[in-house]
């Protein structure tokens, strides 16, 4: 009984130095994102806005302020600010007439008043019109990458938007963490990531550690068992971005040593 109970020890010592060697990892799942997740560029508020003309494509990379598309109501909008155009000025015409007569006697400054009210009447008309027409054109709000054209010409811009934009130049791997293993997560800490998809395990750093606990988005090959587990996500940024750029969602396997 004794050589049992000093084997039993020996293994018991082997396994536990066999552990403490071994590096320690927290392991979850993840999506890869590209900075600032992505967007989906909406047409103005309201309904029944349809594509007229499409500038962009799937892949093509665009600057803040580009346009990305205009409304079939772009047409119309023009036509009425170019009438409002020409209402202010002939505002601003008729003003400068009657000044002129002022100088000779020949109008009152009453009128003159009327007029002024009509030339800041008429520029006011004119800014409603032209913010109007800037409704119907869809530009970029940020620097970024097209992800994903969700309305073509001829289309009616729907909740999923016209397209989806991302900036795939900086790369992130959003890990959901489980509630338990969190506390063992810190910032600067090294992360691997790995899936098939991958030719080869991609490495990132602890940037950034969720506030909330939520809901699994990412399931596993068990989502019965993972529908309901509470995580926190953590925005791992990526140190080699090149063959994820064109992987935005994909799902990962995460280990963040510890």
């Amino acid at each position: 009984m004794r050589r049992i109970s000093a084997l039993a020890v020996v293994i018991l010592l082997g396994f536990a130095e066999f552990a403490l060697a071994q590096p320690r990892v927290v392991s979850s799942l993840g999506r890869i994102e590209p900075a600032g997740g992505v967007l989906r560029l909406a047409g103005p508020s309201g309904l029944g806005s349809v594509i007229m003309d499409l500038r962009v494509e799937e892949g093509q990379h665009v600057k803040a302020g580009d346009l990305i598309a205009t409304l079939d109501s772009f047409p119309v909008r023009k036509a009425e600010l170019a009438r409002h155009d020409a209402e202010l000025q002939n505002a601003l015409q008729q003003l400068q007439r009657e000044k002129k007569l002022g100088r000779s006697m020949a109008t009152s400054a009453s009128k003159i008043e009327a007029l002024e009210l009509s030339v800041a009447a008429a520029r006011a008309g004119r800014a409603a019109a032209a913010a109007m027409q800037e409704l119907s054109l869809v530009k970029a709000p940020r620097d970024g990458q097209v992800l994903y054209v969700h309305a073509r010409p001829g289309e009616r811009v729907g909740v999923e938007g016209v397209i989806e934009l991302g900036d795939t130049s900086v790369m992130y791997t959003v890990a959901e963490v489980y509630e338990t293993d969190i506390i063992h997560v810190k910032k600067g800490q090294q992360a691997t990531i790995s899936s098939p998809a991958l030719a080869a395990p991609v490495t990132g750093t602890v940037e950034k550690i969720g506030l909330k606990v939520g809901r699994m988005d990412v399931l596993g090959m068990d989502p019965i068992a993972e529908a309901d587990a509470r995580v926190v996500e953590v925005d791992i940024l990526l140190q080699d971005t090149e063959e994820v750029r064109k992987l935005t969602h994909l799902q990962v396997e995460v280990e963040i040593g510890i």
